[in-house]
């Protein structure tokens, strides 16, 4: 494959740009369609005339249908977007950058999607797609999936399409979250994602954080202890990687916890856990739910999280190597690789 791109490259180069600009649109309106011509122009930074005339040519080929209500694909164009999808990986050296991203992260499993989500929306969302996809491939029959919250979590569970195991599987939330924005708690994207997946969920309604005496006595009530062995023994752990003071104001830290997560160098954090640089916990939020320790248990801990700026964070969390795989954007993976080679 690598040979046939290098050899496309130097005799066809108009061919390949032409067509990873038609990949780009079909690709675009396969995530945001139905889609009117100039936001999807305005989402791709192409001139409207240029949109106008691509959208003219896939509608010829039957790829895409255009309606009242705007632009999607066609079952025709949804093919050709999952056949192209590995050899333009390969021509845009997003393959080449998973490889890496492996080796410096050690990873069992690295997927990085075009974008930047911190520049573009969408790309959020594509990270949401690759996530159900990679989920697709490991989902066994009678699974326990844990899903932490989040805007990336939340991302995920609309990107949810009906899995073919997860009838028999059970979704959690892996950790407690009453007093977060409704739709970036784990408890209603749990649900909306094993709705959509076609599951089984529980919730856990428990605040987060936590004071030590509250934590005790809630941690002993039988409907929690419940919970809690299934979460604590989950095969398959989804969760997002955030940045320390975004995260530590969400959760409306007393200035003086504040104070200490600032001066201890905190930059990313995970499950309640906040790290520095060095991987090191500076930090910890008490938490009903998932554990680092418990991570070990997992046969599958997939981090999602996205965007040049959270590169730091991302890396601080991988220190240790708590999770096996990273569902990412170009732009932190970008930004990954550079800073590990300085």
């Amino acid at each position: 494959m690598r040979a046939l791109v290098d050899l496309q490259k130097r005799l066809f180069p108009d061919v390949l740009e032409i067509m990873q600009r038609r990949y780009q649109l079909l690709h675009y309106i396969h995530l945001m369609q139905p889609v009117g011509r100039r936001t999807l122009s305005d989402n791709i930074e192409l001139a409207e005339r240029t949109v106008r005339s691509e959208v003219e040519f896939l509608s010829k080929v039957g790829a895409v249908a255009v309606t009242s209500r705007g632009m999607h694909l066609t079952y025709e164009g949804q093919n050709i977007l999952e056949q192209l999808a590995e050899f333009i990986k390969d021509v845009t050296g997003i393959k080449v950058l998973e490889e890496r991203l492996k080796d410096t992260l050690r990873l069992d499993h690295a997927v990085v999607v075009p974008g930047d989500s911190d520049e573009l929306d969408w790309v959020k969302h594509e990270m949401g797609r690759a996530c159900v996809e990679y989920m697709r491939s490991v989902l066994k029959p009678r699974d326990t999936i844990a899903i932490t919250g989040g805007t990336t979590m939340a991302a995920v569970a609309e990107m949810m399409t009906p899995l073919q195991e997860a009838d028999h599987c059970m979704f959690v939330p892996a950790r407690g979250g009453l007093g977060e924005r409704v739709e970036n708690q784990a408890n209603t994207i749990c649900a909306e994602m094993a709705k959509k997946a076609r599951g089984d969920y529980r919730l856990l309604y428990v605040p987060d954080p936590l004071s030590e005496d509250s934590y005790q006595t809630i941690i002993e009530e039988p409907s929690i202890k419940e919970i809690l062995y299934m979460i604590r023994n989950a095969s398959i752990v989804v969760h997002g990687v955030g940045d320390a003071v975004m995260m530590a104001k969400r959760r409306k830290t007393s200035p003086q916890q504040m104070k200490n997560i600032q001066e201890r160098q905190a930059v990313g954090e995970a499950f309640g856990y906040y790290f520095n640089r060095k991987g090191e916990v500076v930090h910890k939020v008490r938490t009903v739910g998932l554990q680092l320790e418990d991570l070990k248990f997992a046969e599958h801990v997939i981090a999602v999280a996205g965007g040049r700026s959270k590169a730091q964070a991302i890396a601080s969390y991988f220190q240790p190597g708590q999770s096996n795989v990273l569902i990412t954007d170009e732009g932190a993976a970008q930004e990954l690789i550079r800073d590990n080679s300085l």
